[in-house]
């Protein structure tokens, strides 16, 4: 399953912007996996917190050999040491389990987290163990597929909004007016921002690199 958009969100945002419309034509559609179930794509977050995307995809094949189908009852019927040995940290296999039982007692409604509005929505995720504001917002557009979703603490979606708009720092401020200008589709121009940020325009370069590079003393 891919985060679904499509010309009714890529059309609203290129009339608000000529710039994001020019890398929209540019890069074509983007396809970003999404995972429809809440509770796997909790787990599947805090598994891949501070490793690489390499090491988290052979955790979780792990962890989706181990148990089949990573729900609940499942993950509570295993202890801390046997999610250990699939390669996943003390720290993390103790805020899984906590989550798991937290969901199977009832202490967290997934179901209801799915029907609040997004601030509600992150305020209820991130006061999880284990899952921040990020963490949160990427649950809301990658499993809940919000369509609003701009992340002032994503480091890409800075990069890209530096070297499409050429600042050399994006400000909450700055941020906030693009967060307006991309609303109620920000989660689509996520998209484009971090394919921007990735190298999908070339000769768009990071003015804060550069910046850097000049700021470097002679020696």
């Amino acid at each position: 399953m891919y985060f679904k958009y499509g010309p009714k969100e890529t059309d609203y945002l290129k009339n608000r912007c000529p710039r994001l419309a020019r890398v929209i034509e540019r890069v074509g559609p983007v396809r970003r996996e999404a995972d429809g179930d809440l509770f796997s794509a909790v787990v599947h977050h805090m598994v891949g917190q501070q490793i690489s995307t390499r090491a988290q995809a052979t955790v979780w094949r792990r962890m989706r050999e181990r148990l089949g189908q990573v729900n609940a009852q499942r993950v509570c019927a295993l202890q801390a040491q046997e999610l250990q040995r699939l390669g996943i940290s003390q720290r993390k296999a103790e805020y899984i389990l906590d989550f798991a039982r937290k969901v199977q007692d009832g202490e967290v409604d997934l179901a209801a987290v799915a029907e609040m509005d997004d601030a509600q929505a992150i305020a209820h995720l991130s006061a999880l163990r284990g899952i921040g504001v990020w963490t949160a917002e990427m649950l809301l557009l990658f499993c809940l597929q919000r369509p609003d979703v701009l992340s002032y603490d994503d480091l890409a979606i800075q990069r890209g909004l530096r070297m499409l708009y050429r600042h050399r720092k994006i400000t909450r401020a700055l941020f906030e007016k693009y967060r307006r200008r991309f609303s109620p589709y920000g989660s689509v121009a996520s998209l484009y921002l971090w394919a921007v940020a990735g190298g999908a325009v070339p000769e768009l370069t990071d003015p804060a690199v550069r910046q850097s590079r000049q700021d470097k003393p002679v020696k």
